[in-house]
C-alpha cells in the first residue's frame, strides 16, 4: 500500500491552495446601486437556503461624537425600537418575532447597525419597518426616560463593576491620546446622565439620512427582485445633507506612556499598545496586511510564538496573546495582554521584557518561508470560513463600506493575504512596535502595591 506522506509547510501551503480554489468556487454574484437620495445599496445572492439577510448601515459611531455628548449613538440605537409614526414602541420587534424574524443592533466606534434575520418571502417587511424608522422615528420622551436608566445599567455591568472593562476603557484613553477612539462607545456616565431627548433628536436628524447609510442585503435573493422594493420604501425619503467624515488620526511619535490601575481583580496582567495606521491611513496598503500577519506569527494560536514560547516553553505566562485591526476609518493600535506566571513569581516588567525578546527577533530576522506559510494558511481558511454564513458575508460588506473602504477587499483578501512576504513582516515590526509608539498598562489586584 502507498501512503502520501506531506511535511507540514507542504501540507499548510496545499490548505491555502485549496482555500483560494474553494473561494473562487463559492464566490456570490454581488450587485450595488444608488438610489437618487444617496442611499448606496449593495445585494449579494446566496441561494444556498431560502433566506436573507437585511442590514441597514449607518455612517455614525462613537468617535463622531462631541464632548459632553459621548454615548450618543448608542442611546439613539436603543430608542430606535421605541416607535414611529405608525408604529407603537416595540411594535415593530413583535411583529418581527411573530414571523420567526431575528432582529438587533449594535454601535461601534465607527457605525451604527440596523438588521434582520428571516425568510426571503418576509423581506419586503423588513425593509418597509427599516425605511419606517429612518425618517419617522418619533422619540417620546416617557420612553427615553426609562431608556437612559437601561443604558445606566448596562454601562454598570460591562464597565464600572467589570475590573476587566474598566481598566480597558481606561487603557484606550491613555492610547488614543489624539483620536476619538479614546471616546467609550457606551458613553461616560455623566454624559449618559445628561442626555435628553432633544439631543437625540438632533443627533437623529443629522446623521440619519439615506446618503450617510448603506443597505446591505444577503441571501436568497436576486437583483430585480430586490431594487423596486428598495425604491418602493426607501426612494421617497428626502435626501438630506450627510455630514463630513473626519478620519480619526493619532499621534505616532507621542512618546511612551503608561498607567497603573489598582482594580478588583485577582491576578495583575499587562497591556500593551502601539499607535498604528489601518488600511484608511496607511501609505501603502500592504503595511496593513504584514501587521495582520504579524499579529498572527506572534498569537495565531497553539504554534504561534508567544503561546509556544512565552506559556508553554519558559512558562513566564500564563496567558498572552496580541490582536490588531486594520479596518477602521483611521489610526487604530497592535495590542498585546498577558498575565504573569505567579506560581514561578514573575512580574510584570519581566513578561514585557520575555515580549519585547520576541519583537526583537522579529526585526532582526523574517520568519521562516514555513512559519509564514502556516499563518497564512490560517488567516486564509478563517477567511473562507467565516463567509460561510450569510450573516457574516454581510456584516463584512457593511463593516468595509462603513469605513468607507470597498466591498471588493472582501474578495480580494486572500490574495492579498498570500502576497505578503517575510521581509515586510520585519519591516512593520521594525517601524511600529517601537516605545515612541508604546502606551503600557499595569493592572494590579486593588490591595497590592507595584514595586519597581
Amino acid at each position: 500500500m502507498l501512503r502520501a506522506i506531506f511535511t507540514l509547510p507542504l501540507l499548510l501551503t496545499l490548505l491555502g491552495t485549496a482555500a483560494l480554489a474553494q473561494a473562487a468556487e463559492q464566490r456570490q454574484p454581488t450587485h450595488e446601486f444608488t438610489l437618487d437620495n444617496g442611499l448606496r445599496v449593495i445585494v449579494r445572492e446566496d441561494h444556498r437556503a431560502p433566506v436573507v439577510v437585511s442590514q441597514l448601515w449607518y455612517r455614525v459611531g462613537s468617535s463622531h461624537e462631541p464632548p459632553g455628548q459621548t454615548g450618543i449613538s448608542h442611546a439613539l440605537e436603543h430608542m430606535m425600537f421605541k416607535g414611529s409614526d405608525r408604529l407603537a414602541p416595540g411594535q415593530a420587534s413583535r411583529l418581527l418575532g411573530s414571523l420567526g424574524a431575528r432582529e438587533n443592533a449594535f454601535t461601534s466606534r465607527d457605525y451604527t447597525a440596523y438588521y434582520q434575520i428571516l425568510n426571503r418571502a418576509q423581506l419586503p417587511i423588513a425593509l418597509e419597518l427599516e425605511a419606517e424608522r429612518m425618517h419617522r422615528l418619533t422619540l417620546p420622551e416617557d420612553e427615553f426616560i426609562r431608556e437612559m436608566e437601561v443604558i445606566k445599567e448596562e454601562r454598570r455591568l460591562r464597565v464600572d463593576d467589570n475590573p476587566n472593562g474598566l481598566a480597558y476603557e481606561r487603557f484606550l484613553t491613555q492610547a488614543h491620546m489624539a483620536s476619538p477612539y479614546a471616546q467609550p462607545v457606551i458613553g461616560w456616565m455623566h454624559d449618559i446622565e445628561r442626555l435628553t431627548v432633544d439631543d437625540l433628536r438632533a443627533w437623529y436628524d443629522t446623521w440619519y439620512q439615506p446618503g450617510n447609510a448603506i443597505l446591505v442585503i444577503v441571501g436568497d435573493v436576486r437583483l430585480d427582485e430586490v431594487r423596486p422594493l428598495v425604491e418602493r420604501f426607501f426612494g421617497p425619503i428626502p435626501a438630506g445633507t450627510p455630514p463630513v467624515q473626519r478620519t480619526p488620526l493619532d499621534l505616532h511619535d507621542a512618546g511612551e506612556r503608561s498607567i497603573v490601575m489598582h482594580l478588583p481583580v485577582q491576578l495583575p496582567s499587562l497591556i500593551m499598545g502601539f499607535n498604528v495606521p489601518g488600511l484608511n491611513t496607511a501609505e501603502e496598503a500592504w503595511e496593513v496586511h504584514a501587521l495582520r500577519l504579524l499579529d498572527a506569527v506572534l498569537s495565531g494560536g497553539y504554534s504561534a510564538r508567544l503561546a509556544s514560547r512565552l506559556e508553554r516553553g519558559d512558562s513566564i505566562a500564563t496567558s498572552v496573546s496580541t490582536s490588531y485591526n486594520g479596518f477602521g476609518r483611521g489610526d487604530t493600535l497592535f495590542l498585546f495582554s498577558g498575565i504573569p506566571n505567579q506560581s514561578r513569581g514573575v512580574s510584570l516588567e519581566q513578561l514585557e521584557a520575555a515580549f519585547w525578546e520576541q519583537v526583537e527577533e522579529l526585526k532582526q530576522a523574517p520568519p521562516s518561508a514555513e512559519e509564514l506559510n502556516r499563518v497564512q494558511a490560517q488567516l486564509a481558511a478563517g477567511i473562507v470560513y467565516s463567509q460561510d454564513g450569510i450573516e457574516e458575508q454581510a456584516n463584512r460588506i457593511g463593516q468595509l463600506e462603513s469605513v468607507g473602504l470597498p466591498w471588493t477587499l472582501l474578495d480580494e483578501d486572500l490574495k492579498t493575504i498570500g502576497s505578503i512576504t517575510p521581509e515586510q513582516i520585519s519591516d512593520v515590526a521594525r517601524r511600529y512596535l517601537v516605545r515612541e509608539r508604546l502606551t503600557r498598562a499595569h493592572v494590579l489586584p486593588a490591595e497590592q502595591k507595584e514595586t519597581n
